[in-house]
């Protein structure tokens, strides 16, 4: 999967748990809006940058043992600059993906193959290049990361086994294939390198009612071949999840953590510099009536980068808010989302204070 790809299935899914029973042969369809903005204080070459999404996917069961997902989005982008006033934008479908999910044996093994293709943006102007490359930051979190590719395909196998009465292991690997495209206008084609990732988790439940999720996702990337000579690499990527779930009165509360390490990259001409991404957050479920849920949350983002042996601080956020989701009939469930986040991000010697809303509206129909 690339970064792309926008509000995927899983994100969207993350927002409307499951309050609809998915049969087999049903059709689900998830749609909406989203709008997040970050203003910042002097000292950055913007002011300000403002991403809007409409996050569409659909989702086919054929059967007992297959599932086909179509996920997509249009985006438009844009940065304010601090000096001259300008503005730069960019508008348009991201890349597209379709998923093929089937069941080889049934609750234990699972094959998944995904093409993307590439309706999303190529061959773009060099003038976009630093809006590009404001939105592809974890820290902020953008909806839309990356907003096209040559396309591509991955295929890949994931199991799961029962460890003890309750708890179960889960275990996964995939390879991705990425097509040649050529990033920016009248520049040289670049060709991805492969990418194989494997993945490991573990769940179950422990005294209280407690519940517990686990999972270790290690990637590994080829080099990149960037024309004219010059090639890319990315150091090893290993990201760690964990989350606890328990019961608080009426309500459930959730505690997580991730943290996402590049390692240092070995060769090419062009290295991607190491870094370190982690964030802690909260989240309390409460119903207020029988159609009604009621979810504050809050998150803290944290970054470091380098090309050396020795990071530096890229910046820290903090994000409040709360989701309010609704049953809207037996077939269609909505989540409105309302957050702001504050913070401080750094540039070489420049520390400048950050600040923007994130909203969105999101619909999932049964069929």
């Amino acid at each position: 999967m690339t970064r792309a790809r926008v509000v995927s299935l899983v994100a969207v899914s993350a927002l409307l748990p499951r309050l609809l029973a998915a049969q087999a042969g049903t059709t689900t369809v998830r749609s909406g809006v989203y709008f997040e903005s970050y203003s910042f204080g002097t000292g950055l070459a913007f002011n300000r940058i403002s991403e809007f999404t409409i996050p569409i996917s659909i989702t086919q069961r054929i059967g007992d043992r297959l599932a086909i997902d179509l996920g997509t989005a249009f985006a438009r982008a844009s940065v304010s600059e601090a000096v001259g006033g300008g503005t730069v934008t960019h508008s348009g479908f991201v890349d597209t993906d379709l998923r093929a999910t089937f069941s080889v044996v049934p609750g234990k093994v699972v094959l998944n193959l995904v093409g993307t293709i590439p309706t999303g943006a190529t061959a773009v102007p060099d003038t976009t290049i630093p809006l590009f490359g404001a939105t592809a930051t974890d820290l902020l979190g953008f909806t839309t990361p990356s907003f096209g590719s040559g396309g591509g395909v991955s295929a890949g196998f994931a199991s799961a086994f029962k460890m003890g009465t309750n708890w179960a292991v889960g275990t996964g690997v995939s390879y991705r294939y990425g097509a040649s495209y050529v990033p920016v206008k009248n520049g040289s084609e670049m060709s991805p390198g492969g990418e194989i990732r494997g993945r490991l988790g573990l769940e179950g439940p422990f005294g209280g009612g407690k519940y517990f999720r686990g999972a270790l996702v290690i990637t590994k990337t080829a080099a990149s071949d960037l024309g004219a000579g010059e090639t890319s690499t990315v150091g090893t990527r290993v990201l760690g999840y964990a989350a606890v779930s328990m019961p608080l009165g009426r309500s459930s509360l959730s505690l997580y953590g991730w943290e996402m390490r590049r390692m240092q990259a070995a060769g090419g001409t062009v290295p991607m510099p190491r870094g370190n991404v982690l964030a802690l957050g909260a989240r309390l479920d409460r119903p207020l009536n029988p159609k009604t849920t009621l979810s504050p949350q809050l998150e803290f983002r944290h970054e470091l980068t380098g090309a050396t042996t020795k990071m530096v601080l890229l910046g820290y956020l903090l994000r409040a808010g709360t989701d309010v989701r609704y049953r809207l009939s037996d077939r269609a469930a909505g989540v409105v989302q309302a957050q702001l986040a504050f913070g401080k991000l750094h540039d070489g010697l420049t520390t400048v204070s950050l600040f923007g809303p994130r909203l969105g509206l999101f619909i999932e129909w049964v069929k």
